[in-house]
């Protein structure tokens, strides 16, 4: 059984390469179920697929100094930007494959934590229109 650890996921959000903050990646989709059930069902619910959707959440450690993190995101604030995630930063292939598509920015959390906590930022985007996945 093949087995992989996340060691060099590749990020990058308005074609920003944020690699070297992400400390954690997550590209997840899922299509709502509709009940389409009948009476000719006979007591069985028969379910179809709806609407597509999808959510990108992230977890960065913060840089406030001039072009680095906080000065990336701050401006992508309510704005549909594209993004690309891969388990890896090396090229795209079959054991590689690309997850994009657009996010929108609807939240930034500049600072959390506490006294003694690293400064980290923990955030989570709903994606617009089509998530695709390539392998070349």
């Amino acid at each position: 059984m093949p087995k992989m650890v996340l060691l060099a996921a590749y990020v990058s959000i308005n074609a920003n390469d944020l690699s070297s903050y992400a400390t954690k990646a997550e590209v997840s989709v899922e299509v709502e179920d509709k009940d389409v059930t009948t009476y000719a069902s006979l007591g069985w619910k028969e379910v179809l697929g709806g609407l597509k959707s999808g959510e990108v959440a992230l977890e960065f450690k913060q840089d406030f100094a001039a072009t680095k993190l906080d000065s990336i995101m701050w401006p992508l604030l309510g704005q549909v930007v594209p993004f690309e995630v891969r388990a890896d930063q090396a090229a795209v292939g079959t054991s590689n494959p690309k997850y994009t598509g657009s996010l929108l920015i609807n939240g930034w959390n500049p600072l959390e934590g506490g006294v003694g906590d690293d400064a980290s930022v923990k955030v989570s985007y709903p994606t617009s229109g089509a998530v695709t996945r390539a392998t070349a």
